[in-house]
């Protein structure tokens, strides 16, 4: 990760601070920032407290048979009987949850795409300077580990699709609607996540 260059100027002379290695992130929100092939979501999809879902709600429990899948809440998708775990409503009511996170990291792009270009003209104070360089370096980083996330909610809808969409990876057991409010893009149970995590703590990657 690239660090902000020592602000140190001589009298009279000035500089500019850059981050080169995070160039290749600032190309890649230029590209995703134009995209144009994603579908804009409604707002009522936002996401909710995963607290707010932890537990469910007997009385919400039927209310997924009267809904439209983008009228449904995170606490009566919670609610739904075990026995339509990964029904069709269900798999609809997730992805689009994963398009609408979509979305937004693809709008935090575009926001951070204009922020670097508004904060192009050379300040003359070095101070002034160290701190437009850091919150930029900041905002990259914070859009890298977006773009990370991007991949995993693309795989995440294609697993979908695919009706894989729900099951652990190592165990092939329910992961469960409470985690997967929580993190829609898990793989793992919380059990198989866990172990893994402890193996890690272990014996290292």
């Amino acid at each position: 990760m690239g660090v902000i260059s020592e602000c140190v100027n001589p009298p009279g002379r000035f500089f500019r601070l850059t981050v080169p290695s995070l160039e290749p992130t600032v190309a890649f929100l230029s590209r995703i920032a134009t995209a144009s092939s994603i579908p804009t979501m409604p707002t009522t999809l936002q996401a909710q407290s995963p607290v707010a879902a932890a537990k469910k709600d007997p009385k919400l429990a039927n209310n997924w048979k009267t809904k439209a899948v983008e009228e449904l809440t995170d606490a009566e998708v919670m609610a739904m009987p075990d026995s339509e775990y990964m029904n069709d409503k269900q798999m609809a009511f997730f992805r689009r949850k994963l398009v609408q996170l979509k979305q937004d990291i693809h709008n935090s792009a575009g926001e951070t795409t204009e922020h670097l270009r508004e904060d192009t003209v050379v300040v003359p104070d070095p101070a002034d300077r160290a701190t437009i360089e850091e919150e930029h370096a900041l905002e990259l980083r914070t859009r890298d580990r977006e773009r990370k996330l991007l991949k995993k909610i693309e795989q995440s809808i294609a697993r979908i699709d695919a009706g894989d969409y729900g099951y652990c990876d190592e165990t092939g057991e329910p992961i469960g609607v409470g985690r997967l409010l929580a993190r829609p893009t898990a793989t793992l149970s919380l059990e198989a996540q866990q172990r893994r995590e402890l193996k890690q703590k272990m014996f290292g990657d």
